[in-house]
């Protein structure tokens, strides 16, 4: 096991270097940069073309592409993700402001995604071929073809037609600070995250719970009498839970590109919200060190699932 998690580690930082290699390329290819962008707000110097000189001088941007790329990965490798042009503050100050809401929403989708798929996918299985299998596999068919956005404005749209609570999209509330406001923030974009998060996982999970019901050893469960609830939650889905662990890593980047979304439609002040604005406005060190830090914990995270996939079933020798 030791040696599976060195040489992962190993893969994980070529991954991590070839993210920040193309990230560093692609924001670059893009038309404009920072300088360009507020060189009209430099008054004092007539000449536009003086002006953004002057600030990509400032910014170091004039210097040839790969001295900036020599100069970006030392700073990486000390673990440094840059300073913003425009607050000259770091990247790690700026995303410790906003991690809280991203993390308050992330929690939130998780939470709505396991409590809507593990139902659905258990009820789905126990009861196949019947009326409620069908409306509910029809339901996560749905819920994989829906975008996450467009059932965020459909869900918003039912809320205010009916009046059933006020969204404040000024404010930016916590959970712990103030809780009733926040849960009416989180509730439309945890949902339609929960949602789109969820969908891969019910219908994996029926598949699955319905090869392991025809089992010798479940069959034999029920023929001692056992109840079919013990039999299910006791026996049946732990194993068909295993393959539910393996997909988790994908899940969750899913749920964090979603997150993007949900969090520029709701102005929630997260991470996805800056992440987007510092490409607009093509402040270009925020941006590379958010964009990396984020595949930093995708691929930790399916590091994780792998060695939590191996400790729930014995029979795997990941090493």
């Amino acid at each position: 096991m030791s040696h599976y998690i060195a040489r992962r580690l190993i893969l994980n930082a070529v991954v991590i270097w070839l993210v920040a290699t193309l990230v560093f390329i692609a924001v670059r290819a893009l038309p404009g940069d920072y300088a360009q962008q507020q060189a009209g707000a430099r008054m004092e110097l007539t000449d536009q073309r003086q002006a953004v000189n002057q600030l990509r001088k400032d910014l170091g941007l004039d210097k040839p592409l790969w001295r900036q790329y020599i100069t970006f990965m030392a700073s990486l490798s000390h673990a440094s993700l840059g300073r913003s042009y425009e607050t000259h503050r770091t990247t790690w100050r700026e995303l410790g402001d906003r991690l809280p809401y991203t993390l308050e929403l992330g929690t939130s989708i998780l939470i709505v995604a396991f409590a809507i798929s593990m139902p659905v996918g258990i009820i789905s299985a126990v009861r196949q071929d019947s009326w409620a299998d069908y409306i509910l596999r029809t339901f996560s068919i749905l819920a994989v073809a829906t975008p996450v956005f467009f059932s965020a404005v459909i869900l918003l749209f039912i809320v205010l037609r009916l009046h059933l609570w006020t969204i404040d999209l000024i404010s930016h509330p916590h959970l712990w600070t103030q809780p009733a406001a926040a849960l009416k923030l989180y509730a439309i974009p945890a949902f339609a995250g929960g949602i789109a998060g969820g969908a891969g996982i019910m219908r994996l999970l029926r598949s699955q719970l319905l090869e392991v019901l025809r089992q010798d050893y479940v069959r034999t469960a029920f023929a001692k009498g056992l109840q079919e609830r013990t039999v299910i939650l006791r026996h049946a889905l732990k194993n068909a839970m295993i393959p539910i662990v393996t997909i988790l890593g994908l899940a969750i980047a899913d749920i964090i590109s979603g997150q993007i979304i949900l969090e520029n439609m709701f102005n929630i002040h997260g991470v996805g919200q800056y992440l987007l604005s510092r490409l607009l406005v093509r402040d270009f060190p925020p941006f590379e060190g958010t964009v990396i830090l984020t595949a930093s914990v995708v691929v930790m995270m399916n590091l994780i699932v792998d060695i939590v996939y191996a400790w729930m079933d014995p029979r795997i020798r990941l090493a």
